[in-house]
This record gives structure tokens, sequence and C-alpha cells, in this order.
């Protein structure tokens, strides 16, 4: 067999190498393991999708039938293993169990198929493309395959907003928490998802295939990203979130007012007025309810009933008041801007400026000059 080596083999070759071994690197990484294995699998998952264009190009396919039908077609798998990497990423504590497995049903039944298609003789496989696949299980699989993944991004989406707000309600620092560019990719995901909706009344209403195949392209460039990506996250082992119904907004003063316990609220006040607690760079909202006596539930209903404010808002605003007091005072004279923010409880220079101009209208070095 000869392979036409042109610029779309070329690629192919690139997006399927580079996906196999993305995927061999973030199966043994130590990091985030559960969900590291679950990407690992999507990026497996894929890159034998890609295996099936690249035979296309290549010209592969004319010149041996025998690759027809090879059990590397997986992409009922792409939709829910989004999903439980999202769920596992956000709860390192969450375990996969037995009712997890329906949603794996529809690759099961897919890899099976093609299994004993490979198995079965070429007269067999000809009939079967002829009267089975062309008119009836290619749309099963290629429609199903994206009315899956849609289904399975709207979940996940969904998830990483919750944990968004989790996130704000729970930690102090959230720069290695945000997921930002996981929402970000899922999003350009759903972008692809659009593209493959045109291909798919192109295939079923005008039965043209293979000539808008650009949804291949742009899953293998995806498929490189997510990759990058997901290599580069850090370490979540902290998180434990769990997917359970939060308020959309804060409740009302009046109502706030009389459900809050004025006490708890003098409690958490004195352990950052007196305590300074807010100078922990790391401070989380169970630190800070093991510090005041109360529980984690109570203490988030008080700054955000009590106070009017998510924790993350609430130690913020004593980190940025605390660096604004001291830019008045003489510690500029022996300390850098960065040295003040850090002494102040931020830890990175990036969070620091982001939060203060969030709070102030100004950067830190314009606030400085103006007073």
């Amino acid at each position: 067999m000869q392979i036409r080596f042109t610029v779309e083999v070329v690629l192919a070759m690139a997006i399927i190498s580079v996906g196999f071994f993305s995927a061999g690197l973030l199966w043994f990484s130590p990091r985030n393991q559960p969900a590291n294995r679950f990407l690992a699998g999507l990026m497996t998952a894929i890159s034998c999708w890609q295996i099936d264009g690249f035979f296309r190009v290549s010209g592969l396919y004319g010149q041996n039938a025998d690759l027809y039908f090879l059990p590397i077609f997986y992409s009922f798998a792409f939709g829910p293993l989004i999903y439980f990497y999202v769920k596992s990423l956000t709860n390192s504590q969450i375990r996969f169990e037995r009712t997890h497995w329906w949603h794996f049903l529809p690759v099961a039944v897919q890899a099976g198929l093609y299994v004993f298609l490979s198995l079965c003789s070429y007269e067999f496989r000809n009939w079967f493309w002829a009267s089975v696949h062309y008119p009836i299980t290619y749309s099963i699989e290629f429609d199903g395959t994206w009315l899956s993944l849609l289904v399975y991004l709207v979940l996940s989406l969904r998830l990483l907003r919750k944990y968004g707000r989790y996130v704000q309600e729970n930690f102090s620092e959230t720069s290695r928490l945000t997921l930002r560019w996981l929402r970000v990719l899922l999003l350009i995901l759903a972008v692809v998802c659009g593209q493959w909706a045109v291909e798919l009344i192109l295939r079923d209403v005008f039965h043209s295939f293979y000539q808008y195949d650009h949804s291949y392209w742009l899953l293998g460039l995806f498929l490189i990203a997510l990759g990058v990506a997901g290599l580069q996250q850090g370490n979540l082992t902290t998180v434990q979130f769990r997917d359970e119904p939060v308020l959309d907004a804060l409740p009302a003063p009046t109502k706030a007012v009389a459900d809050v316990n004025p006490e708890h609220v003098e409690r958490i006040r004195r352990a950052m007025d007196a305590d300074k607690l807010y100078l922990n760079p790391t401070l989380t909202l169970t630190e800070l309810a093991q510090h005041v006596a109360l529980n984690p539930k109570v203490v988030s209903q008080v700054i955000n009933a009590g106070i009017g404010k998510s924790f993350n808002d609430f130690v913020n605003d004593y980190r940025v008041s605390e660096v604004k007091q001291r830019l008045r005072t003489s510690d500029m004279a022996r300390l850098t801007l960065l040295g003040i923010a850090l002494e102040s409880g931020f830890n990175s220079k990036t969070t620091f400026n982001r939060i203060f101009r969030q709070r102030t209208g100004q950067s830190p070095s314009e606030f400085t000059e103006l007073n």
C-alpha cells in the first residue's frame, strides 16, 4: 500500500500521534488521576475516530477493503467521557459507580458491532455496508454521536457554571481553580457541534457524504488543545464540589437580617478584623468555619445573607483594604508593591492586579501615584 503524503494526510497523522501520546501521558499522570484517566479515554476515542479520516484522505481505504469496519469507532463515548471528566475534575472524591455504566451502553453496542464485523468475511461486510450501514446504521451512528455529544456538553457546561459559584463561595484564592480554560474549550466544542449539525443535514438530506467534513478537522484541533490544557491543569485534590441546588441570587436584605444571627456575624467579623485570617493566602470557607466554631454552611449563609457578599469577595475586600492602608504608610520604603500585596494575603501578582482593579477601578500603581 502507498500513502499519498498531502497536507491533509500529514495533518491527520500529526493529530493522531499527538492524541495518543497525550492520552498516554494523562493516563500515567499522578495529578488528578481519576479525571485524567477519563480525559485519556476521551482522547483515545477521538484519536481512533481520526484514524478513519486518515484512511480516507490517504487513499488507504481504496487500496485495502479489509480496513473497512475496523473496531476504531467509539464516538458514543465522546459525550459521557467529557461529562465524567468535568465531574471528577471538580470533585476529587467522586467514585465511578455501577449505575454510571449505563452512560456507556451505547458505545458498548457500537464497539461490539465493529468487533463483530471485523471478524466477518469481506462478502458479509460488503452486504452489510450496502444493505444496512449506508441506508440505516450510518445515520444512527453519525446523528446519534452528535446528539449525545450535545446533551453531555450542555450537562458539562451546567456543571461548570455551578462549580464556578462553588469556588467563589469556598475559596479565597481561585486563580488555579476556576477552570476557565475548560469552559472556553467546551464552548469551542459547542461551535464544532454547530458545524456538525450542518454536515448532518447535508448528509441526511442531500447525501453529501465527506464533501463537507469540516467537523473532522475541527474535532482534531480540539483534541490537541484539550490534551495540552489537560496536561497543564494543576492538582485539584482539595476540591470536593457536589452538584447540589444553589440559590441564584443573594436573599433580600430584609429577609437576610431576619435569618442571620448577629452574634455569628460578629464572630466572623472579629476573625477578620482582629485575627486577620485574610492574611492566609489560601484561606478556605472550611478553615474560617473551624476558626469561629460554626458549620461551614452557616458561615456561608451569614456571609451571603448577612453581609451580602460571596466568601471570595468578602475575604479579598479585606486584602485590598490592607494593601491600601499599607500604601498610605511607610511600608513602601521597605517593600515593593508586590511585597505589600503578598504580605496582605494575595499569592500572585496577576491575582492581586485583577482584584485590586475590580475593587478600586485603578491599577495598584495608579492608586499609589494618586495617594
